[in-house]
């Protein structure tokens, strides 16, 4: 189904309007990399929230908004300064977080799973919510990270516009390059309120991502983080 939606998006690449509009209705990303331009990081978060707080007033005001009510008026300085301090933090590479490694002194040599860690990100079709879990594992190949970075690693990327495929796969390359092994995987199940509340407005759906490296492949491997996964955690 994948491959033929892709098959038929090609053969709109004339009409450009309809295939851009068409990849982002049918929530499919274009690369593994978050695309940013070379000036990125030019201006500084202080000069980026004023151009937002203005663009968000332009927006308001255009939709009819008062922005002399009291409810509004600080409105636009408060998106603004979520969009760079908050849920678009993980764009500054600055604000990636250090993972620290330690070597397997106990030679704990089986699987180890971090899973339900909360993922909060924004499609970047709609730039509306993703909300939902992930599930990360990895088998040590003589180092160790620490938990936390874990789910670190996983708010960093989450926080900025993306595709829940793209997510999934620099989750597992990130903590691979740390790790200095291919056995790392990673499992999403999100909620997209891009799908839940417009469009279809499906509010029961959510959707599945998986990466799977190194012995994660192999079937067996496979079968026992997945096993992990269901596991019930109640205390």
């Amino acid at each position: 189904m994948q491959l033929l939606l892709i098959i038929n998006l090609s053969l709109k690449m004339t009409n450009h309007e309809d295939y851009t509009d068409d990849l982002g209705n049918n929530h499919i990303g274009t690369s593994d990399q978050t695309p940013l331009r070379e000036d990125a990081f030019e201006k500084t978060d202080e000069e980026k929230i004023e151009i937002i707080k203005q663009n968000i007033e332009n927006i308001l005001t255009t939709l009819g908004m008062d922005l002399t009510d009291d409810s509004l008026k600080k409105t636009p300085d408060r998106v603004a300064k979520m969009y760079v301090k908050e849920i678009f933090g993980g764009l500054n590479p600055i604000k990636k977080p250090s993972s620290s490694t330690f070597e397997n002194k106990y030679k704990y040599n089986e699987m180890l799973v971090e899973k339900n860690i909360t993922v909060y990100s924004t499609c970047e079709h709609h730039l509306l919510p993703i909300v939902g879990r992930a599930h990360v594992a990895y088998i040590s190949n003589g180092t160790v990270v620490g938990l936390s970075k874990m789910n670190r690693i996983v708010d960093y990327f989450a926080k900025r516009p993306q595709v829940q495929e793209r997510l999934t796969i620099q989750i597992v390359k990130e903590l691979q390059k740390v790790l200095n092994t291919d056995n790392v995987a990673c499992i999403i199940d999100a909620k997209h309120l891009c799908v839940n509340s417009r469009g279809i407005r499906d509010i029961e759906s959510s959707t599945v991502t998986a990466e799977f490296g190194g012995k994660f492949k192999e079937e067996s491997v496979k079968r026992e983080f997945l096993d992990y996964v269901k596991l019930e955690t109640s205390f």
